[in-house]
């Protein structure tokens, strides 16, 4: 799971490094004016900003997904290990019983 933590947040860095990348060259190698080079910068940093802050909202949801999965996983498990806990019990419990009552014919 650690390992697909470290994958996706390796695309996410990579993605938006390319982004800026890119973002970056088009901006330098357009024929404009400082205030128009400018006026695009700002506009390209408030759109990695969206754009980010929108996969980091998508990143915390899908770790809520994961983290409700992972309770009802564990709830499950604890359940069952109750289930088998009570019919191990029984089971000791009828064989003891079942030993003294044998005993008790002797």
């Amino acid at each position: 799971m650690a390992s697909d933590d470290r994958d996706t947040s390796g695309l996410v860095l990579s993605f938006l490094l390319g982004a800026l990348s890119g973002a970056a060259l088009a901006i330098l190698f357009a024929p404009r004016s400082g205030r128009e080079t400018r006026e695009a910068i700002g506009e390209k940093l408030r759109q990695t900003a969206e754009r980010s802050r929108r996969l980091g909202e998508q990143a915390i949801e899908k770790g809520r997904e994961m983290a409700e999965d992972a309770g009802g996983y564990l709830d499950r498990q604890r359940e069952a290990l109750e289930r088998r806990r009570d019919r191990l019990a029984a089971a000791v419990e009828a064989g003891r019983q079942t030993y003294h009552e044998e005993k008790q014919k002797q």
